[in-house]
C-alpha cells in the first residue's frame, strides 16, 4: 500500500499505566512506534504543559483532543487547554445512548454540535465527532447517524471509529468510504465486535483491517483504540502497531 498513513494512540487505551508511570508510559510507546497521540484528559500530568512538554520531547504528534465541548460553563476551560495543547482538532468523544432514541433527540443533538462548531471555527479549531455503536440503531426507519449527518454544518469531520461500526452491524470500510472526505482520523481496534466483550490487538479479531484502510482514502492518521482488552495492555497495543507496519498498512517511525 502507497501513502501509507502515520500510526497514533489514543491515550485513553493506556489510561491504566498512564496513571501509574505516564512518562514511563508515552516513552515506550515512541519505542513502540508510535508516530502520534491523541488525548483523552489530562489527569496524569502534572499540567497540560508537562505533557505537551514530554510529547514534544519523545516526537509525538497531538493528532487531536477528546474534549467536552466548548460551551457554558466549561467552554472556557476547554478552550484554554486545548490553546495549552497546540492541538488544531477537538473531538467529541460520544454522547449518551438516551440521547440518540428519537428523532427530536438527534436533532437536538445536531443543534449542540453545530454550536460547538461555531465556538471551535471562532478559535481557530476544527471540530469533529467520534462514535460508538448506538448513534447507529435505527430512528423511525433509519440510522440515527445518518439523520444527525443532514443537520450537521459541512465543516464538522468524523473520527470514525471503525470497530462500533461493525458492531452496530454495518460494514466499517463502507462506512469509511461513505465519509471519507470528512474523515481525517480513524479509529482502528480489533476483537470479536460483541458489544459485550473486550478487544483484541489490532490485526487478532474478526475485523478486515486492510478494508477498511484502503478506504479511507483521505485519512490522515490511523489511531489506535483498545477500550479494553483480553490480554496486557501495553503488549497489545504493541503487537498493534506491530500488525500494522509488518503488513504495509500503516507508518510508524
Amino acid at each position: 500500500m502507497t501513502n501509507l498513513k502515520p500510526i497514533a494512540i489514543q491515550l485513553y487505551t493506556v489510561r491504566e499505566a498512564m496513571a501509574q508511570d505516564w512518562i514511563g508510559t508515552l516513552e515506550k510507546i515512541a519505542e513502540m512506534g508510535y508516530l502520534g497521540v491523541e488525548t483523552a484528559g489530562f489527569g496524569y500530568a502534572p499540567s497540560v504543559a508537562a505533557a505537551v512538554a514530554k510529547f514534544a520531547e519523545l516526537g509525538l504528534t497531538v493528532v487531536g483532543a477528546h474534549s467536552p465541548l466548548p460551551l457554558g460553563e466549561q467552554q472556557a476551560q476547554v478552550l484554554e487547554t486545548m490553546a495549552a495543547l497546540g492541538a488544531s482538532r477537538l473531538i467529541c468523544a460520544g454522547t449518551g445512548r438516551d440521547q440518540f432514541g428519537t428523532l427530536a433527540d438527534v436533532k437536538e443533538r445536531a443543534q449542540t454540535f453545530n454550536e460547538a462548531n461555531a465556538v471551535a471555527k471562532a478559535n481557530g479549531l476544527s471540530f469533529g465527532l467520534h462514535n460508538h455503536w448506538w448513534e447507529y440503531t435505527m430512528v423511525d426507519g433509519r440510522r440515527a447517524y445518518d439523520i444527525l449527518q443532514e443537520d450537521l454544518d459541512d465543516d464538522i469531520f468524523f473520527e470514525i471509529d471503525t470497530y462500533w461500526v461493525q458492531s452496530a452491524g454495518f460494514d466499517a470500510a463502507t462506512e469509511v468510504a461513505k465519509l471519507n472526505e470528512r474523515a481525517p482520523l480513524l479509529h482502528i481496534k480489533d476483537g470479536s465486535t460483541k458489544q459485550e466483550d473486550s478487544m483484541l490487538a489490532v490485526g487478532s479479531g474478526v475485523m478486515d483491517v486492510p478494508k477498511i484502510i484502503a478506504a479511507g482514502t483521505n485519512a490522515e492518521w490511523l489511531v489506535v483504540e483498545l477500550d479494553r482488552c483480553e490480554t496486557d495492555m501495553m503488549t497489545a497495543v504493541k503487537e498493534s502497531i506491530q500488525y500494522l507496519t509488518r503488513e504495509g498498512l500503516g507508518r510508524g517511525r
